[in-house]
């Protein structure tokens, strides 16, 4: 692949999100579809099927379409952070941010040491970022 930023001949000065302010988005992205699986398990299992679709529709839509192709999801949006290709600087795109999301499985197995590599990390990529080349920046 191509480094676009290489291609001005100068070396681009990259600042990188904090890892606190990178988790936090998905936290608050993910924090509505846990509330409406509790409210769908406290009424029934009709409402809990209803609600899990519509819980699954908005982590479609906001986690994977948003920040696939504007690098922003609602919680990046709210914090004014991006997901962004580590190659181009341009959004990602709706598969690989579900493959990151996949891949956060990863981040989780070995005693969530992948949602901590953020904090020595250079780039402050989770084990996730690493495999998709992803970067959180501030927007």
């Amino acid at each position: 692949m191509t480094n676009i930023y290489a291609a001005s001949g100068a070396a681009p000065t990259v600042h990188y999100a904090h890892w606190a302010s990178a988790l936090a988005p998905t936290s608050s992205d993910i924090l509505p579809v846990i509330v409406l699986e509790i409210i769908g398990r406290e009424i029934s299992s009709g409402v809990y099927v209803l609600l899990g679709l519509a819980g699954l529709a908005y982590t479609v839509y906001n986690r994977w379409y948003l920040a696939g192709t504007t690098g922003r999801s609602l919680g990046k949006r709210a914090l004014n952070l991006r997901l962004i290709s580590e190659q181009t600087g341009q959004p990602i795109g709706p598969v690989m941010a579900f493959l990151r999301d996949i891949c956060h499985f990863i981040d989780s197995i070995a005693c969530f040491v992948g949602w901590l590599f953020p904090l020595w990390d250079a780039k402050r990529q989770t084990f996730a970022d690493k495999i998709v080349g992803s970067v959180v920046v501030p927007a």
